[in-house]
This record gives C-alpha cells, sequence and structure tokens, in this order.
C-alpha cells in the first residue's frame, strides 16, 4: 500500500501563489508518474489533469497552467511539488496528488487538498 499526503492548501487572493507538497510513503517500490488533478465547484464528475512529472523529470501541463504553474520532485524524498502563481478564481478546485508505482503499475490518490482563490 502507498500513502499519499498533500499539503498546501488554503485561501490566497487573485495574482498570489501557493505551493502544494504531496508525499508518498509505504510499499512505494518504483514510483513512475506523479502529478496533480484538481476538482472545480459544481464539477464533481470533471476531473482536470493540472500537470504531472515522470520519473526522469519530463513534465506535461494543463494548457490553464502554463506558464503559471510548475511540478517538480524529489525522488530522494518521494515528493512531488506544484508550484502556483499568478493565481485566479477559477484555480478554485480540490486539488488531489496521484502517483503510479510498483509492477504492475498502480494508481494511488491522496486525500484532495482546497485552493480557494478569492478577494
Amino acid at each position: 500500500q502507498v500513502q499519499l499526503v498533500e499539503s498546501g492548501g488554503g485561501l490566497v487572493q487573485p495574482g498570489g501563489s501557493l505551493r502544494l507538497s504531496c508525499a508518498a510513503s509505504g510499499s512505494i517500490g518504483s514510483i513512475n508518474a506523479m502529478g496533480w488533478f484538481r476538482r472545480a465547484p459544481g464539477k464533481q464528475r470533471e476531473r482536470e489533469l493540472v500537470a504531472a512529472i515522470g520519473s526522469g523529470g519530463s513534465s506535461h501541463y494543463h494548457n490553464s497552467g502554463k506558464g503559471r504553474f510548475t511540478i517538480s520532485r524529489d525522488n530522494a524524498k518521494n515528493t512531488v511539488y506544484l508550484q502556483m502563481n499568478s493565481l485566479k478564481p477559477e484555480d478554485t478546485a480540490v486539488y488531489y496528488c496521484y502517483t503510479v508505482a510498483g509492477a504492475p503499475p498502480i494508481d494511488y490518490w491522496g486525500q484532495g487538498t482546497q485552493v480557494t482563490v478569492s478577494s
């Protein structure tokens, strides 16, 4: 089993910044991809990929976050980070960390952390 613990969410004004962290622990084995999804208010059936990063450091971003968000990972700590700058009200959502780990690869999810962008 793998546990993911997220931190760093909160309330921030438009234009502000937040840094999300997600640490993986447990019977991790080899971690492949790590990343973040989000679910906006009123869109309980829609989950949007925010950013993902491979084990070698290659990254991918949703268009909405390009130029504003930066994903990184510390393989020694089994931790993934999401630096979010120039936040907008439409970034308000619950952000979920995920990882693909083990062999065969299995998806694991965090419990979610709330990000609210409001004045």
